[in-house]
């Protein structure tokens, strides 16, 4: 086994614990195991030959999430963006050691946390690249049941700040996902209105 597939097994193992499932296939999975899956599952096709780091960092983003879950954090806006920033810090942390523990070095333990910390969106490509990935993967396999709980008031700004992430290529690729109807139609509205 490759140091890449060991690191990617023990982050999958390290999700395993995750009390939340999710049904796929019939079959009830971690929610954070089938998430960094799906991250890994979209790198490779969006981006085959995205950096070693990258493939880390993707499968790595939300490992051990619901350990911090949002509620322990104040209500608005600012407990928000602290609750992330502190998410950010933990999945950088936790995927540090499992690296170290697989044998990687410093320097790329160090470019995988900085990923992870999504230090240098619009300016480091592999950062934006990560972000594409976080938004494509959202579209694909979160939106419909996202959308199912929100009025269309508060999507298509969700939509046009998710859109203003992404590279245009990210954004060909959206388009082409396969959607509901109703989920398309909230989409190509926020495009529209953007």
């Amino acid at each position: 086994m490759s140091r890449l597939d060991n690191a990617l097994r023990r982050f999958d193992e390290a999700n395993a614990a995750d009390p939340n499932t999710e049904l796929v296939n019939g079959q009830p999975v971690p929610k954070e195991v089938i998430y960094g899956q799906r991250m890994s599952a979209r790198l490779a096709v969006f981006a085959p030959d995205a950096p070693e780091t990258v493939k880390l960092a993707a499968r790595a983003q939300h490992i051990r999430r619901w350990e911090v879950p949002r509620d322990s954090y104040p209500e608005g806006r600012a407990g928000y963006l602290k609750w992330r920033t502190d998410l950010h810090k933990r999945h950088a942390d936790i995927a540090a050691e499992i690296m170290q523990d697989v044998g990687y070095d410093a320097k790329t333990i160090e470019r995988a946390q900085t990923l992870l910390r999504k230090r240098g969106l619009k300016t480091d490509p592999d950062v934006q690249l990560m972000e594409d990935v976080i938004c494509l993967v959202f579209l694909e396999h979160y939106f419909h049941d996202f959308a199912q709980k929100h009025a269309e008031e508060k999507l298509v700004p969700i939509v046009q700040k998710t859109w203003k992430k992404m590279t245009d290529q990210a954004h060909e690729t959206a388009l082409a996902l396969d959607y509901a109807p109703e989920d398309l139609a909230v989409i190509q509205k926020a495009l529209q209105s953007a």
